[in-house]
This record gives structure tokens, C-alpha cells and sequence, in this order.
């Protein structure tokens, strides 16, 4: 069995860094699902965009939930009996109609800010707002001569 190493992905990922370990996790024990296909790209330094295909399917057969750090997409068509219409005779099913759920761990931070279905593909866009006090922030240097070193306080300043 072939093993692939991933580590140098992780250099160039921003706000999917436990989506490669979940894969190094998933290439030893069994091969993910293939379906529905998706696509992760980054549309701006801190935005993502998910794209599922999901030819066949409407936005009432599909649920997007978001729980701690995972998203779940759901899928469920019903079929034409279940609706009360007259089954169609099908000559070649090319077309996967199949209920699938498809999981997705999202970095800390990471927010869906929108889902929409267009041309049989659903886009879940992303967002990853990091919180003021998490930001970097610089620190001024000051100059030698006008260091301010710990300041002793007196007894009788303590007393006052």
C-alpha cells in the first residue's frame, strides 16, 4: 500500500488544518466516500467556499447543520411513489439519486456564512473571523535611555 505524505500541505492550509489529519486518519483504515464529489477552494485570505454536486437534488431534499467544529450536509430525495406520482420506467440510471451525508471538520473560528444551490451545485461559503484578542499584535520597542523597569512602591506611599 502506498503512503502519502501530506505534511507539506499543512504549510499552505488555513482554517482546514484538522481536514489532513483527518485523512491521514482515514487512508489507514478505510477509503473515504466518493460521494457526492465536492471542492474546497479559497476565495480570499480568510474566506472558503465548499461546492458538493448535487445533480438531482433541490433545496428541500438537502439540510446543512453546523455543530461545534463539524459540518454536516445531508441529502434525501424522495422517490416518485413516495409523492403520490406514477413511477417512471427507467431505461439507464446515470444519474446518482442516492441519500448521502457528508462531514466536514472546520478549523477553530471557521463560520458558514451561506449556502446556496446553483446549476446542481450546492456552495457552502466559509468565513474564519478570528477574535481580536487572538490577532497578532505588535509590541513597540523602546530606546535604551527610556526603559521603565518595575517600580518599587514604598511603605508610606501603601499607607496613604
Amino acid at each position: 500500500m502506498r503512503q502519502f505524505d501530506l505534511s507539506p500541505l499543512y504549510r499552505s492550509t488555513i482554517g482546514f488544518d484538522r481536514l489532513f489529519s483527518m485523512i491521514d486518519q482515514a487512508a489507514g483504515l478505510e477509503a473515504a466516500p466518493s460521494y457526492p464529489p465536492y471542492d474546497i477552494e479559497r476565495t480570499g485570505d480568510d474566506s472558503y467556499r465548499i461546492s458538493i454536486a448535487v445533480a438531482g437534488f433541490s433545496d428541500k431534499d438537502l439540510s446543512i447543520e453546523t455543530k461545534e467544529n463539524t459540518l454536516t450536509v445531508r441529502g434525501s430525495r424522495e422517490s416518485p411513489r413516495e409523492n403520490g406520482a406514477a413511477k417512471p420506467e427507467m431505461l439507464y440510471r446515470g444519474i446518482a439519486a442516492r441519500a448521502f451525508e457528508r462531514r466536514f471538520q472546520l478549523a477553530d473560528h471557521v463560520q458558514v456564512t451561506g449556502a446556496r444551490l446553483e446549476n446542481g451545485l450546492l456552495h457552502i461559503d466559509l468565513l474564519r473571523e478570528i477574535p481580536e484578542a487572538r490577532k497578532p499584535r505588535q509590541i513597540p520597542i523602546g530606546k535604551a535611555g527610556a526603559e521603565v523597569g518595575p517600580q518599587v512602591v514604598s511603605t508610606a506611599q501603601q499607607a496613604a
